[in-house]
């Protein structure tokens, strides 16, 4: 078939591969005049390296990646465990791997060019139309061709999406620095400090950093969004000293900053829309399904969102059945880390004073039981009640 695809988001350009692959004519558009990633570091959690090795792109990871054992969380307010979580649960070798979403975009980009995938940037997604027997994506000064099939990769942002957000209290600040010398925190952790769920600072081990190709880390802090103007008429020393107040361990990583500047405001939001919204359109990632990141599943949902779409359209017989098989494939496991995530927020980013008590008694006593751990594991992994 020919098959638009739009955005070139993990999401997208697997979905671009396996279609391509699968022999299907494939054009992918995106928004900007150079395709390019929005963020800092990420977690490929197992579920998301499966989808990887079947593209053949997981070595390539490897290489620019840091491996992650453990996700591990402290409340300095009582010094209890808030999170604590080890992979060698689901098996020795296994693992998450932080990566910079520069370096996972520029495997998928280079794979997709290598294999000779019609890209066509500077194409902004406006709407799209239903015609008999066909779809037209319209783009921003064009109503583009038509194709059999477009698969709406636009993210939470995307016009073709459904549902209304829910635009969550808790927003972050994200930056990437350099490992520094001699310090243990992000080695092979994703580490965290809380002061109760109102304050979150945060530190992930990328593996290679694209601005200074040394290792590098991933530092976020937790912040309601209306308070964003007020810490930058503050200044940047006086964010500093509120960081390492919080975490004094991590001073060498908040020097590196140079200015406020180079902090990026992600806002979050919760929206359940529809993997199919007209017979023609499917969505995956984030145009279908937005969460906020606490189980730091976003790109890992949506590389599994793609290789499901792309079985369904090779295995289906027609447009109905490529929809039940679809979400068939995804549906549950969507809904049930929805569910999951948006339960899990508050008691890490919320004003609560009771969540944080209740968060430290249950993780700190029970988080090391073997069934709870290995539980634990599972939901992180991504796993957890997946299909294939």
């Amino acid at each position: 078939m020919k098959i638009a695809v739009v955005g070139c988001g993990p999401g997208g350009l697997a979905s671009a591969l396996f279609l391509h692959r699968a022999g299907h004519q494939v054009t992918l558009f995106d928004q900007f005049e150079t395709p390019q990633p929005l963020g800092s570091g990420l977690l490929i959690q197992p579920s998301g390296q499966a989808v990887l090795d079947r593209l053949g792109l997981l070595d390539q990871i490897k290489r620019v990646a840091a491996p992650v054992t453990r996700l591990y969380g402290i409340n300095t307010a009582g010094g209890k465990r808030a999170l604590d979580m080890q992979y060698r649960y689901l098996g020795a070798d296994v693992c998450a791997f932080g990566i910079h979403r520069a370096s996972l975009f520029d495997i998928l980009f280079n794979a997709a060019k290598s294999d000779g995938i019609d890209i066509r940037p500077a194409h902004k997604l406006t709407g799209a139309e239903s015609l008999e027997g066909a779809v037209r994506p319209i783009f921003a000064g064009s109503d583009g061709e038509t194709f059999d099939l477009l698969v709406d990769a636009g993210g939470a942002h995307s016009p073709l999406t459904q549902g209304e957000p829910v635009i969550l209290p808790f927003a972050a600040l994200w930056t990437t620095v350099d490992l520094p010398d001699g310090s243990d925190i992000a080695r092979a952790a994703l580490d965290q400090r809380y002061l109760g769920s109102h304050k979150m600072a945060g530190i992930m081990p990328i593996g290679i950093n694209p601005d200074s190709g040394n290792q590098g880390a991933a530092l976020f802090w937790s912040i309601e969004p209306g308070q964003w103007p007020v810490l930058r008429r503050r200044g940047l020393g006086a964010w500093q000293h509120e960081f390492c107040a919080l975490w004094p361990e991590a001073e060498a990583f908040v020097d590196q900053i140079g200015s406020l500047d180079a902090l990026t405001l992600a806002l979050y939001r919760h929206r359940t829309g529809s993997p199919v919204s007209r017979p023609r359109i499917f969505h995956i990632g984030d145009s279908w399904h937005a969460t906020s990141p606490q189980l730091g599943q976003g790109a890992n949902m949506a590389l599994l969102d793609a290789q499901a779409f792309a079985s369904a359209v090779c295995e289906a017989s027609d447009l109905p059945d490529i929809a039940r098989r679809y979400r068939h494939a995804r549906a549950d496991h969507v809904a049930l880390y929805q569910a999951l995530s948006y339960a899990f927020t508050p008691l890490y980013q919320s004003t609560s004073r009771v969540l944080p008590v209740l968060r430290d008694s249950i993780v700190h006593h029970g988080a090391r039981l073997p069934l709870v751990r290995t539980i634990i594991a599972q939901i992180v992994s991504g796993n957890l009640g997946r299909f294939g």
